[in-house]
C-alpha cells in the first residue's frame, strides 16, 4: 500500500507542477532519485504519465488521466457548456454525438457521448482514444494547431488504419486547409471500418482548439448529398459550445 500511496502522490504532484523533472520531484518528496524515477516509469508504462514533447526530461499527465476525466469534467465549464447543445444535435440528426479532447499530439480521448435511438449505431466508450490524422475529431483539432505541431505529427509517421486512411503529408495538409475553410472535418471509413463522422472544433478564449464535437454514424446511413447540411449543424453546435463556455 505504501508504494500505491507514493504513486498517487507523485501523480498528483506531476498534475500540479507539470511539466516537472525527476530532480524537482525528488526535492519535493525528499525521496531517493531512483525511487522517484522508478515510480515515474511505472506510471508511464500504465499510461498515467508521459514525457513532455519539447523536453523529455520533464513529465506530465498522460492519456489515462484523460480517460477518467469525464467525472471531473461534469463540474467544468466545457462539460457544462457542451451537454445541452450535444443533446439538441442528437435530437436533430438521431445519430451518436460525442465530445473529445486532445492529449497533445498523442491521441483524441472521448470524454462524453449522447446516444441515438437507432438499434444499429456507432458506439464509443468514454475514454476511448483515436489518432488525430485518421479521424474527423482529430483533424478538426489539427486544422487549428500551429504548422509546427502538424509537422511534428507528420515526422512521427502517419499510420494506416484502412485503405482510406490519409497517410500522405501533402494530402493531409490540403485536407486541413479545407477543414479550416469549411468549418468541419469528415472521416469516412478512415479509422474504423464502416464508420463515418463529421466534427468541428471547440475553441478556447485564445482561439486554440480545446475539444471537438462530432456526429458519427454507420456508413450505410451516410449521405454525401447532406454533408454540407450536417457539417453546418455540427459546426454550429461547436460554435455554440465555444460561446457558452466563454459566457457569450
Amino acid at each position: 500500500m505504501k508504494s500505491v500511496t507514493r504513486s498517487l502522490r507523485v501523480l498528483e504532484a506531476v498534475a500540479h507542477h507539470q511539466p516537472v523533472t525527476v530532480g524537482e520531484l525528488t526535492k519535493l518528496f525528499g525521496l531517493p532519485k531512483s525511487t522517484v524515477q522508478r515510480t515515474l516509469l511505472t506510471l508511464n508504462e500504465a499510461g498515467w504519465l508521459r514525457a513532455n514533447r519539447q523536453d523529455t526530461t520533464r513529465w506530465e499527465i498522460g492519456a489515462r488521466v484523460l480517460a477518467v476525466r469525464p467525472a471531473a469534467l461534469q463540474g467544468s465549464s466545457l462539460f457544462a457548456a457542451a451537454r445541452e447543445p450535444m443533446i439538441r444535435l442528437r435530437d436533430a440528426l438521431n445519430e451518436t454525438i460525442h465530445l473529445s479532447v486532445p492529449d497533445a499530439l498523442q491521441c483524441m480521448v472521448v470524454v462524453d457521448r449522447v446516444d441515438c435511438a437507432h438499434a444499429v449505431r456507432t458506439y464509443y466508450t468514454i475514454g476511448d482514444t483515436s489518432p488525430l490524422h485518421a479521424t474527423a475529431t482529430g483533424r478538426a483539432i489539427l486544422a487549428h494547431l500551429p504548422p509546427s505541431d502538424v509537422n511534428e505529427l507528420v515526422e512521427h509517421g502517419l499510420e494506416r488504419y484502412s485503405d482510406a486512411t490519409m497517410v500522405d503529408p501533402v494530402g493531409l495538409r490540403a485536407e486541413l486547409k479545407r477543414v479550416r475553410a469549411d468549418g468541419y472535418a469528415l472521416n469516412r471509413n478512415q479509422y474504423r471500418p464502416d464508420v463515418c463522422a463529421i466534427a468541428a472544433p471547440v475553441l478556447d478564449e485564445d482561439g486554440r482548439p480545446l475539444a471537438s464535437v462530432a456526429v458519427s454514424m454507420p456508413d450505410s446511413r451516410y449521405d454525401a448529398d447532406r454533408l454540407d447540411e450536417w457539417g453546418s449543424l455540427v459546426a454550429g453546435t461547436a460554435a455554440e459550445i465555444t460561446g457558452r463556455r466563454l459566457g457569450a
